[in-house]
């Protein structure tokens, strides 16, 4: 339990701030980012080296997932449709809990962001709410709480 412990303070620690930051700017830094994607590879080298493989296979298929999606939607809208900080945000979020959860997770937080808005749609605020960008990385930190707590916590602390 010691040593997962302080992994798992720095994954919340930082998701906490990730969040904040996406709510309050709209951006997800790079200053936050980087050490959750290299502490999550980090955890599992050191915690669950079986897992390792699975989390760097994670990193990729997050970033490389949403990456396509991003650059699709810019190719053929010619503006942004989602920002590059979720990008980075899944490939992150995909070395703390492998690949396989990715799905469910790009799943669930997209069904959390459609709740949100279609609960603004219903009250006076909604046209307001359409016309302004959804920061899109609490959705994905909840998603990855909801998802992938499992692969942070099913071995013996």
């Amino acid at each position: 339990m010691l040593t997962t412990l302080p992994f798992l303070i720095v994954y919340l620690g930082l998701s906490y701030l990730l969040v904040r930051e996406d709510i309050q700017s709209g951006l997800l830094p790079n200053k936050y980012l980087c050490p959750l994607l290299w502490s999550g590879l980090l955890f599992h080298l050191c915690i669950n080296p079986d897992f390792l493989a699975s989390a760097v296979v994670g990193a990729m298929a997050g970033y490389a997932g949403f990456a396509l999606i991003y650059w699709g939607y810019k190719l053929v809208r010619k503006q942004e449709g989602m920002g590059y900080g979720d990008v980075k945000y899944l490939g992150a979020l995909g070395a703390w809990h492998g690949w396989c959860i990715l799905p469910a997770l790009a799943l669930t937080a997209s069904l959390l962001a459609s709740i949100y808005l279609l609960s603004r749609l219903l009250c006076k605020s909604g046209v307001q709410t359409i016309k302004k960008p959804l920061p899109f990385g609490p959705y994905l930190a909840a998603a990855a709480l909801i998802t992938g707590w499992q692969s942070l916590i099913s071995f013996p602390l």
